[in-house]
């Protein structure tokens, strides 16, 4: 089992939100838009392995996680447990991959890579067109990123 950390990284232009998507570049895949992320290292913490991924892919670094911020670190003599909230969970429950991982809602500062580990074609997205474009094409989206999506698009009408 796969266990990953993922981006929904945001911006504001203007009065709306943006979203970064990038082009998933995964040896005999199609390729397919996608939210960045990836596995984590062994012993490697959640936020850190997102910040690594994140970097690794665009060339941005993490500047700050949105919404709840809950996170302790306990350390004994043999273990050391992080324990966060996340913006959601996700769970394959059927499909080519066997993972669960967290998505963060986040921002993110530098400059974006052309080419990034495993990604290219990164973009921003209007919230606004990103609702259209899945709306009308859900499958241009690899199948993690359009559970994440589907979940983050319903979760912002609420707002």
């Amino acid at each position: 089992m796969y266990v990953n950390a993922r981006a929904i990284i945001e911006q504001e232009s203007g009065e709306e939100t943006e979203v970064l998507l990038q082009v998933a570049a995964r040896p005999g895949s199609p390729p397919s838009l996608e939210l960045p992320g990836g596995r984590l290292e062994e012993f490697e913490s959640i936020l850190d392995a997102l910040c690594r991924e994140v970097f690794e892919e665009t060339g941005l670094r993490v500047s700050h996680i949105l919404g709840p911020t809950n996170q302790t670190l306990t350390e004994g003599a043999d273990v050391a447990v992080e324990c966060l909230t996340p913006f959601c969970v996700y769970q394959t429950v059927r499909g080519p991959i066997d993972s669960i991982g967290c998505f963060f809602r986040c921002q993110a500062e530098g400059e974006l890579l052309q080419k990034g580990d495993g990604a290219y074609g990164h973009r921003w997205v209007r919230v606004s067109d990103l609702e259209l474009k899945f709306g009308r094409a859900p499958e241009q989206f690899h199948w993690l990123t359009q559970g994440a999506l589907l979940f983050y698009l319903q979760w912002r009408q609420t707002q």
